[in-house]
């Protein structure tokens, strides 16, 4: 695999002249909608499978793997083209195998909304070890507040993919957002605090869920130990062989200051849970200064800090799927952030012949560019953060250095081939 960044006078016929590849190949597996145009400093993943076949008349993607020794499952990741679904046409060249991934084994945990779209979740699936359905909130009694939309699809899909769904128990109330002051008042309370873990067991059992990933965020800082003994008790209440994740706010010290970190203690959170999910991204977002959503240098930080409390084995490093588009100047309190898929950064990058940079500190791709307004003076400076091929290797290469289990993304509602295929190439998926 090699990660090639577009120079200008690139073109897809170039590019595949350079690395002594059909066109196709490079179109296929980027997902490229629009192959005649290139921004500058875009990035292109070029692979180099080792075993390909032409489908010939007749022949169906169970009796190819078959025909290979291998499944459908690789199939699907070997070949994003087929959107994790089994249709072949006569002529189609499917990539068969590679080159045994050098960096070993990989868990990758997706986090999905149920309104996603069904056709991305299937694209996403064959990667995944864990589909993390978000979320069910909850009410001041400690009952569990469903998902807005039917999470058993997204259960069944996740088993027939061979991924474990997740049910995700957040501190989110009937108004949508997290409140410190529900999740006080419930794990302050032994009573209410039992009543929730069993609540949630049951829900596990009744839909099917493999496992629960807890995530109480704006905690405060004198209920962290109550918090840490609820996650315990959701284990103890789901039992042994169904694994409870716990979501960790980004800290750098363990008497780190704010709302977000203190009432999450990487001790004994990482004691209480089987695994603990690292949110390292939100650097740069909504509201805040324009900035990397993930600067690699501030998710080491963070790792470091978190390898003094918790075994690797039980760590996952979170990985942003989108970006943030802001207009500038910025004005704290005022200015107000786009979030942006990382196709779509590229697309817009085009659209305003935008030349993409690369901060090599943060491991980020960015680019600048005006809108096009009636008059010149009318025009307004933007920036974008966003991720690329190189940036989503960059982190994915951090579970194998560090000794991590894997990786989080948050979120998969939008698909970015380069992250999956990345992860493909580089690991063996844990499924």
């Amino acid at each position: 695999m090699t990660i090639h960044t577009v120079q200008s006078g690139d073109s897809i016929y170039s590019v595949a002249r350079e690395y002594g590849v059909p066109p196709s190949r490079i179109i296929t597996d980027n997902l490229l909608d629009n192959p005649g145009r290139l921004a500058v400093g875009q990035d292109l993943v070029i692979l180099f499978p080792t075993v390909t076949h032409t489908v010939r008349g007749g022949e169906n993607l169970s009796g190819i793997a078959a025909m290979y020794g291998t499944t459908v499952q690789e199939l699907y990741r070997n070949n994003p083209i087929l959107g994790g679904k089994p249709a072949v046409y006569p002529g189609q060249v499917l990539n068969i195998a590679y080159d045994p991934p050098p960096l070993g084994e990989i868990s990758l945990n997706g986090y999905a909304y149920t309104s996603i779209d069904r056709d991305v979740l299937r694209r996403t699936l064959p990667y995944l070890t864990y589909l993390s359905v978000f979320s069910y909130g909850i009410t001041e009694d400690g009952e569990l507040l469903p998902p807005a939309g039917d999470d058993a699809e997204l259960v069944a899909l996740a088993r027939e993919y061979g991924a474990v769904p997740l049910l995700v128990l957040t501190s989110v109330t009937e108004r949508g957002t997290f409140s410190s002051e529900r999740a006080a008042a419930i794990l302050s309370d032994p009573e209410r605090r039992a009543a929730l873990a069993q609540n949630a067991a049951a829900v596990v059992r009744e839909k099917g869920y493999g496992g629960i990933d807890v995530d109480f965020e704006y905690i405060p800082a004198e209920n962290a130990a109550d918090y840490a003994a609820f996650v315990g008790e959701v284990r103890a209440a789901v039992g042994e062989g169904t694994p409870v994740f716990a979501a960790l706010a980004p800290k750098y010290s363990a008497d780190q200051q704010g709302l977000l970190y203190q009432g999450h203690d990487y001790a004994a959170l990482g004691e209480a849970a089987d695994a603990a999910l690292l949110m390292t991204y939100e650097w740069g977002y909504t509201y805040g200064v324009p900035l990397p959503v993930s600067p690699i240098n501030e998710v080491r930080r963070v790792i470091d800090y978190a390898l003094t409390e918790i075994p690797p084995q039980k760590l996952f490093v979170g990985i942003p799927n989108y970006g943030y588009d802001w207009p500038l100047p910025y004005v704290r309190g005022e200015t107000r952030a786009q979030s942006v898929g990382n196709t779509a950064a590229v697309e817009r990058a085009l659209e305003r012949n935008a030349a993409i940079g690369y901060d090599e500190t943060a491991q980020a791709p960015f680019y600048n560019y005006y809108d096009r307004p009636q008059t010149y003076a009318d025009a307004v400076e933007h920036i974008v953060w966003f991720e690329n091929a190189r940036s989503a290797d960059a982190m994915l290469r951090l579970v194998a250095e560090y000794g991590l289990t894997g990786a989080g993304v948050w979120n998969i509602m939008r698909y970015f081939p380069a992250l999956w295929t990345i992860a493909n190439r580089l690991y063996t998926i844990r499924k």
